[in-house]
């Protein structure tokens, strides 16, 4: 009688640590998925405008791009007699016009603060393709070695056996008799000559080949 209630005590007891040991196994049960979140895609500004179309260049980063619109059916038709100049200080834009229609449009650099380019209307009054300046250069000793980078001649003296060098001013088309000009020059963001007006690489070539002396330029604040 006492070995028949051991055998049934150890059926149960197998049969609660069986039970037991499936519970440890059960799988769990799989999280809910969260719901699905939409990626808001930004929206895409595309340009409306026919590309090589004047509205289409000034669609995006104007006036501050550097790049040079050009409309080449009117510089086709563009000379000395026909073409004339509008700069813009606000915008730090120049303007070649052929018959009063843009023909290009340019990225400058005027006059910082303390040396203001002038306004008003003017004419150019003299072209020198090499042209160097004889107010602003760099200061140079017996060897050819830089003293002064900067500088300027009427300022700062020469040392012996040193020189002046005038600072490159390409292309240059006079405007006053008091040394300011259109010409190539580093072109930047802001105003940075010293009242000259910079005009960017890739169209200086083309204002300085289709304007003559006599040519009227507009400048306006």
């Amino acid at each position: 009688m006492k070995s028949k209630s051991i055998l049934t005590l150890s059926a149960a007891l197998c049969s609660a640590l069986l039970l037991s040991s499936c519970g440890i196994f059960k799988p769990k049960p799989k999280p809910t998925p969260a719901p699905e979140q939409k990626v808001v895609k930004k929206a895409v500004k595309v340009n409306p405008h026919p590309p090589g179309s004047y509205a289409h260049f000034k669609y995006s980063k104007y006036p501050y791009t550097t790049r040079t619109y050009r409309n080449n059916a009117l510089l086709d038709q563009a000379n000395s007699s026909n073409t004339k100049v509008n700069i813009d200080l606000s915008m730090q834009r120049g303007f070649l016009l052929v018959n009063d229609q843009v023909a290009m449009d340019y990225r400058i650099s005027s006059g910082r603060s303390s040396h203001k380019t002038p306004t008003g209307k003017f004419r150019i009054t003299e072209k020198i393709k090499d042209k160097r300046s004889n107010l602003y250069g760099k200061i140079l000793n017996s060897k050819g070695g830089v003293v002064r980078s900067g500088a300027d001649s009427r300022k700062h003296k020469v040392p012996s056996g040193g020189k002046f060098l005038g600072a490159s001013m390409p292309y240059w088309m006079r405007l006053t008799g008091s040394g300011i000009g259109m010409h190539k020059g580093n072109v930047t963001r802001r105003y940075a000559s010293h009242g000259c007006i910079r005009t960017h690489y890739s169209a200086i070539p083309i204002v300085y080949s289709k304007t003559k002396v006599g040519t009227p330029v507009t400048i306006v604040p």
